[in-house]
């Protein structure tokens, strides 16, 4: 076919395919064991999908409303006051998407403007960066300190100046498995008090959380939740990673701006899934226990990579473990990940993927949300280095 005239001018001219894609068709290539891109090996429960089979039966197979399917979105408030004692109008406050990282997209595009600066902590997720840059923003880059990946709030404050306009946090953290405490959200609402800063909060694993530990939800404290954006994933609660559906919770001034851009995006998401949903969210020890279940993959997984050479960094929350290999070998985490996929089986993400300048501290990060014969065998697999 005849190459097109070369008039197109990239709108993301250093965005290449995400180290999620890379990994996993390294891991398909070589029969690996996929520990690098973040989704379960295991059924959903079979309950959630005979209610999905009913609703389509029942005929919910058309649009859904723009902002999601009402009873949803009314379930979805109840139990938000109930986990974080802070109420969302479900008709002015809250709307359905098709998965988070979209939810994330149109909450930038919607808010950020030509100029506006947006505080990212790095290591972060890599989807922020690109939608600040195609929605004419720019990127600044706060850096947690490690090894224990926590944020240095004095330093995150010097960032701060007119032209700040957002601040993008995610607890529990991707890739690193930190959460953030109730005195990091205290320095936060000091941080952003007297501004006109918007914080987004993604909290996707907000029901991952280990050893004790509260999700400290932006929600719990009104003065932040006024000037927050909330981002949430059924796909995680409920081991529905394919089904991409999420939600979306900010006070309506800001909600009617965001639907505004989302509208145009998506419009709706898939309707019976919704309605099963609906239904199913009535158990709530479907996600009530859902952080001692990854706890004990986490902690299986953790007891099984003793014998490695592998230095295992706390994890708190997430289904992501991270892992130090520098007794291992000196190679940049990039080739290692890359040698480990082909030469012993087992795929993982480096680390330096989630920084903008690559900053490689010989780091790798599993996923443990598997079944425990998988980990067993990744476990003896990477022992074996």
């Amino acid at each position: 076919m005849p190459t097109f005239p070369n008039i197109i001018k990239s709108k993301l001219p250093k965005a290449g395919t995400t180290i999620f894609t890379i990994m996993s068709a390294l891991a398909n290539k070589h029969k690996a064991i996929n520990l690098a891109q973040g989704f379960p090996d295991f059924a959903c429960d079979s309950e959630l999908v005979k209610l999905v089979n009913e609703a389509m039966k029942k005929g919910h197979n058309q649009y859904a409303p723009m902002p999601g399917y009402m009873p949803l979105r009314e379930a979805i408030a109840e139990k938000n006051f109930d986990l974080y004692s802070a109420q969302y109008n479900p008709d002015t406050e809250i709307t359905i998407m098709p998965g988070g990282t979209l939810a994330i997209n149109a909450t930038i595009l919607a808010l950020i403007h030509e100029g506006d600066e947006v505080i990212v902590i790095e290591p972060c997720y890599d989807s922020y960066v690109p939608s600040i840059i195609m929605a004419g923003g720019i990127p600044v880059y706060a850096t947690m300190k490690t090894p224990g990946y926590q944020v240095d709030w004095n330093e995150l404050k010097k960032l701060v100046n007119q032209h700040t306009r957002m601040i993008i946090i995610n607890s529990p953290n991707n890739p690193t498995g930190q959460v953030i405490s109730s005195s990091d959200m205290q320095k936060l609402e000091k941080l952003v008090a007297g501004t006109d800063i918007i914080v987004l909060s993604d909290e996707v694993y907000e029901h991952i959380i280990f050893d004790g530990f509260e999700h400290q939800s932006v929600s719990r404290f009104p003065k932040l939740a006024e000037r927050s954006v909330i981002i949430s994933s059924f796909g995680k609660t409920f081991h529905t990673t394919g089904w991409k559906i999420g939600y979306c919770l900010a006070p309506a001034n800001l909600m009617v701006e965001i639907r505004k851009v989302y509208q145009f995006m998506v419009f709706s998401v898939h309707t019976p899934t919704q309605y099963a949903i609906t239904e199913y969210i009535k158990n709530k020890d479907a996600y009530l226990q859902l952080g001692a279940f990854y706890q004990k993959k986490r902690d299986h997984f953790s007891i099984l990579m003793e014998s490695s050479r592998f230095k295992l960094l706390p994890c708190s929350g997430s289904y992501f473990q991270c892992a130090i290999y520098d007794k291992i070998s000196d190679e940049g985490d990039r080739d290692f990940a890359s040698r480990i996929t082909e030469e012993i089986g087992v795929a993982s993400i480096p680390i330096s993927a989630f920084y903008h300048k690559g900053v490689d501290n010989k780091v790798l990060r599993f996923c443990f949300a598997k079944k425990e014969e998988t980990l067993e065998k990744a476990a003896e697999k990477l022992s074996s280095l």
